[in-house]
């Protein structure tokens, strides 16, 4: 998650102004975009961030690893509870091994589109409705002779639509504002009705998957650099906590077997105040099934540390 393109016709604001947030009584015209203004802003904190680093105890070994999420916000009105944006994502290894190979990357292109469901920007509900299309751009058999998975050149290509119900909460204190959203979701791939999949994958890769998270963000309060009259809510430090359950028959594997069905993450994100778009981070997981194309056989723990860039880092005046 690192080097990131942003588009100079919006001010991207991890943290929306405090003023602007507000109880509305109105409901009429005025009120509204408010509150789309304000939700616009929610779902920008809530867009992945890209990362850029090193991952320890992988079992095929890495000098370097990124996921690079360069987002384009197509939609952002204040006259619409709707925000839909194109994320070009990829996944890469740099691999510890002669040459230091960068072996079958992971393309991740996909749009999200947000949707408004109440309000209340202090308790904000939203749903995201998002497509992702997942190869490796190989061309190569998936499978070897000898039935299994051509991991050095085999084509891998899923495709797959998942829907996010998120529920938040923000408390502001004197210096400091707090963010906190959980999201639950069903994601569900093309290869479940027989198509779009790369041969071999069903059975073996999961294509009903529960998805879910937790971030808790504090912004805190810093006086501007110039203007020695205004002050500044910038990111400070996150907490990201991730998970994916294959629920899928797959395998064989019981439903119970978490070794083998579960991912699961936890991030921690510390932004210093000469940082603008960047935060350090380091974390944890384990992958029951890895995310990384046609690499999902593997099953490991984890740990990674480096830095994270997206738009959900930048900063907003008070």
């Amino acid at each position: 998650m690192s080097l990131f393109l942003l588009s100079s016709a919006y001010s991207y604001a991890s943290i929306p102004d405090t003023s602007a947030i507000r109880p509305l009584a109105d409901t009429g015209k005025i009120a509204t975009r408010i509150v789309n203004r304000d939700f616009n802003n929610i779902y920008v904190q809530n867009l992945k961030p890209s990362f850029f680093g090193q991952e320890l105890f992988q079992p095929v070994k890495t000098k370097l690893v990124g996921d690079i999420n360069a987002h384009f916000v197509l939609f952002n009105s204040a006259r619409s509870r709707f925000f839909f944006d194109l994320s070009a994502r990829i996944k890469v290894r740099l691999l510890a091994q002669y040459g230091e190979p960068v072996k079958s990357p992971s393309y991740m292109p996909g749009g999200n589109l947000y949707y408004r469901l109440n309000r209340d920007a202090y308790k904000p509900q939203f749903l995201q409705l998002s497509y992702t299309h997942h190869s490796n751009g190989i061309r190569g058999s998936t499978l070897l002779p000898n039935g299994g998975f051509n991991r050095d050149s085999g084509k891998f290509s899923t495709d797959f639509y998942s829907l996010n119900y998120t529920i938040g909460k923000r408390v502001d204190k004197t210096n400091t504002i707090i963010n906190q959203y959980s999201t639950v979701g069903i994601e569900l791939h093309r290869g479940l009705f027989g198509n779009d999949a790369a041969m071999g994958l069903p059975g073996s890769y999961g294509f009903t998957r529960v998805n879910g998270g937790y971030i808790y963000n504090i912004a805190k309060k810093y006086k501007d650099d110039i203007d020695p009259n205004a002050s500044t809510f910038k990111n400070w430090q996150r907490i990201q906590f991730d998970f994916t359950y294959i629920a899928d028959k797959y395998r064989g594997y019981s439903a119970i077997n978490l070794k083998k069905r579960l991912n699961a993450s936890l991030k921690y994100y510390y932004q210093f105040p000469f940082m603008q778009n960047v935060s350090f981070i380091v974390g944890g997981g384990y992958r029951g099934q890895d995310d990384y194309n046609i690499y999902f056989e593997d099953s490991y723990a984890y740990m990674q540390f480096g830095i994270a860039s997206g738009l959900n880092f930048l900063f907003h005046k008070n």
